[in-house]
């Protein structure tokens, strides 16, 4: 600046023509100097700058101190501060625009302490792009978060991409970049063009926290307003508040939502679309949750979600955030649950995405033993970064707050855990102890678990954690990780190996059935077959199992109602609950014309009942993860390869017997032992001739005796159906 006058000097000038100007706003706008008030404006292409009043006045005409477009005057008549517009001129004519430069900054002192104390949990309210009315003018505020950057411009359609138009203001305190950009709305796409401490101009940057995103392959985000929906799930969220999720059915349909269904052209099916047909059909089948594989906005179809780069908005493949919504609105209104899968353990090093992000090492950690994931090549997020942490907290709250989801899988926990996960030697970096614990991860996940279960009572999280780390579903303050279940992949290999074996091999592998109890109530287990068992050339759960046709079948049913009689919540994987022939293939919608056969029909018959029966006999919930809710009948018959279990709830809650033949001999006369005397209801049995069975049974009911057997009081003398499973309850009328 000029100190003896009020103009701009040279320098000032040619740093701002060529976007390297450390401080735009302090040139650019309104200023006063002394009784003098001077406008600056920077508009490419102009040839002649006016100011005019609101009312279209014209109050004076600036001079041009450069021809690329920078003009600069005093305003005769101004007194104090005063509203403005500009108009713009050229050989083609004249437009007007509101000055960006003209409006005072948004953000305050608090987000910059929040923000670097890792606290501000609240941070999507500020970050990001936001439809906003600031000194009586409609526009967006768009923020974004930095501080290596020597300059961050907001580019789009609306400034012909260039950076030069809106450079942002640096709050130095934190590092937050923002601008008010007058005249923008809904739907604008945009991204930041990013000047890294080196002077390199980056490749543009989609918004980390854009709300919207343009559909791939095209990469920019989209201004979309995610606080105002219209929602009509209060009822199902003041019921959630009070329910215990431990001792609640919770049968999980996971689901990729690009391949549930297709439309007849191969296009996508659009949220709503799936609100009118997946939601009335996971509801008609009995489950209580939908897990959907993540719905962030991704760039690559083949990484299903796993790969993210857009944490805050809903994917473009399938509509828009407000699509969205109304699908998990119409969950909610169905009595359906919402879990996504949330994948804080890495991201993408899209050259748009992340990575690199102002010329620094910034999300990631710098060093590659700790900030490159080898098995995916991708980055991983330095957990040791307080404003990190608190981007990817407020990113779990985000989905909770404005789209009312009920709970979030974490993905590849155990990658998160063990700094030497999938890494050879001199390959990692150890901790400050010298071990192999990741413990800013550890403080990571237990902070984000306390931050969900405190801000939205009845709202669960799920740890896809495949090692023996402890306490991974205990409470934070009791040293746990502080999740509220962990998938039991443990239960899932063991079962899965045991079922692909011809029946005549399983008696020499019976423990493969009966280790999971061994530790079933360490943790608060969900029993998953999951989208991971039936790619990648494993074929599909049907494929898995041995026999002829009727006899794979026979077994899948007895495999399902051995998996629902177990302790441990379910999930099962889209098409898994039909028996589709094939593996997974996420181009194609699932193999439905499948259910023309009587077999497949049966087998989503049994899953429907299954679920069915789990909601009316609380003893198959109530103590999913107590050791109370389970005593085995008999676990030593490898012979004849038959398991017998009692499930119990409370003590008004009727017991059930679980007894489970894997050969294909039926067995006659077969004696389990029994709590109580008197008849005891077949309330399911896998071979029922509606589930394609052979229709062996015990004609609805089984009386017990006063006989004892298996350490209990009574007994009953059953019919056990080849290849089938039977669920006895307990009738207190007699």
């Amino acid at each position: 600046m000029d100190q003896s006058g009020w103009t701009a000097s040279d320098e000032d000038v040619i740093a701002i023509v060529s976007a390297r100007h450390d401080d735009p706003f302090s040139i650019l706008g309104q200023h006063q100097y002394g009784d003098t008030f001077v406008v600056r404006a920077f508009i490419p292409h102009a040839a002649q700058v006016d100011v005019l009043d609101t009312k279209g006045a014209l109050l004076a005409a600036l001079n041009q101190r450069h021809p690329d477009g920078f003009f600069e005057g005093k305003i005769p008549k101004a007194t104090e501060r005063f509203a403005y517009r500009l108009r713009a001129s050229n050989v083609g004519g004249a437009w007007e625009l509101q000055d960006p430069y003209a409006f005072v900054g948004v953000l305050g002192a608090i987000d910059d302490y929040l923000l670097v104390e890792g606290t501000h949990h609240e941070l999507f309210n500020r970050l990001g792009a936001h439809p906003m009315t600031h000194e009586g003018v409609e526009g967006v505020l768009f923020c974004v978060w930095a501080p290596h950057a020597k300059r961050v411009s907001v580019v789009g359609d609306f400034n012909a991409w260039d950076g030069r138009r809106h450079q942002m203001r640096k709050r130095v305190d934190s590092g937050l970049w923002e601008i008010f950009a007058p005249g923008l709305g809904e739907g604008a796409i945009y991204k930041y063009e990013i000047v890294g401490p080196d002077d390199v101009v980056l490749p543009l940057k989609a918004d980390p926290f854009g709300f919207g995103s343009e559909n791939r392959p095209s990469t920019a985000s989209v201004v979309a307003r995610t606080d105002n929906f219209v929602w009509h799930d209060e009822k199902f969220l003041e019921e959630r508040k009070t329910r215990d999720a431990r001792r609640a059915p919770m049968a999980t349909y996971e689901v990729h939502l690009g391949s549930w269904r297709r439309n007849p052209d191969g296009s996508f099916f659009t949220y709503d679309q799936l609100a009118d047909t997946l939601v009335p059909y996971a509801k008609d089948m009995g489950f209580t949750h939908l897990e959907l594989m993540p719905v962030n906005e991704h760039p690559l179809d083949d990484s299903w979600g796993y790969q993210p780069i857009g944490l805050f908005a809903p994917t473009r493949r399938f509509g828009d955030p407000a699509g969205f919504a109304r699908f998990v609105d119409k969950a909610h209104q169905a009595g359906l649950s919402v879990i996504l899968d949330w994948v804080p353990a890495h991201f993408p090093t899209d050259v748009h995405g992340l990575a690199h992000f102002d010329g620094t090492a910034l999300y990631e950690h710098a060093d590659p033993r700790r900030g490159f994931h080898p098995d995916w090549n991708t980055a991983i997020y330095d957990f040791g970064r307080r404003e990190v942490v608190n981007v990817l907290a407020a990113n779990a709250l985000y989905w909770f707050e404005r789209f009312h989801i009920d709970g979030l899988r974490v993905d590849a926990v155990a990658s998160m855990l063990y700094l030497d996960y999938s890494r050879k030697e001199g390959e990692w970096l150890p901790n400050a102890k010298g071990g192999n614990e990741n413990e800013e991860a550890v403080a990571f996940l237990r902070h984000v678990n306390a931050l969900v279960y405190g801000t939205f009572p009845g709202g669960v999280t799920v740890a896809e954690e495949s090692t023996a780390w402890p306490g991974v579903s205990q409470p934070a303050y009791a040293g746990g990780l502080g999740f509220g279940f962990k998938w039991n992949m443990g239960w899932m290999h063991d079962t899965l190996e045991y079922m692909s074996l011809d029946p005549i091999y399983r008696r020499w592998h019976h423990n493969k059935m009966t280790f999971g109890l061994l530790y079933a109530f360490s943790e608060n287990f969900v029993l998953p077959l999951s989208h991971d068992e039936v790619v990648h050339g494993k074929g599909s759960i049907l494929g898995k199992m041995p026999g002829d046709g009727w006899q794979k079948f026979a077994n899948a049913r007895a495999y399902y109602g051995f998996m629902w009689g177990h302790p441990g919540k379910k999930l099962l994987f889209m098409g898994q609950e039909f028996g589709q022939g094939r593996e997974w293939d996420f181009h194609n919608g699932l193999e439905w014309h499948q259910l023309d056969h009587p077999l497949h029909a049966g087998l989503q018959k049994l899953v429907r009942d299954l679920n069915a029966i789990t909601r009316d006999y609380p003893a198959l919930y109530a103590r999913d993860c107590e050791a109370e809710g389970f005593r085995w009948i008999t676990a030593d018959d490898a012979d004849q390869s038959v398991f017998a279990w009692l499930r119990l709830g409370d003590a008004e809650d009727h017991p059930v017997a679980v007894i489970a033949n894997f050969t294909p001999v039926p067995r006659t006369n077969y004696r389990v032992g029994l709590p109580n005397s008197g008849r005891w209801r077949e309330i399911l049995n896998s071979d029922a001739e509606s589930y394609g069975g052979s229709n062996m049974g015990n004609f609805g009911a089984v009386t017990a005796q006063d006989i004892s057997s298996h350490g209990l009081p009574a007994s009953a003398e059953i019919i056990l159906p080849p290849l089938a499973i039977v669920f006895l309850a307990f009738d207190p009328e007699t």
